[in-house]
């Protein structure tokens, strides 16, 4: 849930200093077809039945076979890094709290939310790092998936600095 302190990101490049704890933008969304999930299972070596197998998955009180929790992450970062607003990342230090809050199903489609929960600047100097809350939503407004990604980030004054060779 939104409050007064959050505040939508514009599109373009967003550097950390250009960020705010609260500052928040939306994806766009992927359906998520049966060739994701059996390209990922084939890929992760992941073959469990209830990603391959309709009965199964169906006894087990799903609608059918379901995506694997970690195509739904991986999804969800490609969305981030696609997004309208294109964060200035260095790289990717883990992800946390990650939860699987209701199963995807091939025909979905999801999008995120992605909120700027924390920030700091590293021990250098030079770069930030940034704790980003995810929400993760299928078509029907539910959420499928949530957690945390920390993400080392450029800082704008710091690159204008290198790239004029101050």
């Amino acid at each position: 849930m939104m409050d007064a302190q959050q505040s939508r990101l514009p599109a373009g490049k967003a550097y950390y200093d250009d960020l705010h704890v609260g500052a928040f933008f939306r994806t766009g969304r992927i359906t998520v077809t049966e060739s994701h999930i059996v390209a990922f299972a084939g890929l992760s070596g992941d073959f469990f039945d209830v990603h391959m197998d309709d009965e199964f998955a169906r006894e087990q009180g799903f609608p059918g076979r379901i995506a694997h929790g970690l195509l739904g992450l991986c999804l969800a970062d490609g969305l981030k890094n696609r997004a309208e607003v294109q964060l200035q990342a260095v790289a990717s230090l883990g992800w946390n709290e990650w939860s699987f809050k209701a199963p995807i199903v091939a025909g979905d489609s999801i999008g995120a939310t992605i909120l700027v929960e924390d920030m700091r600047v590293t021990s250098s100097g030079d770069r930030g790092v940034v704790q980003l809350g995810f929400d993760v939503t299928n078509q029907n407004g539910i959420t499928v998936q949530a957690g945390r990604n920390a993400l080392l980030m450029r800082i704008r004054e710091k690159d204008q600095g290198f790239a004029s060779g101050k």
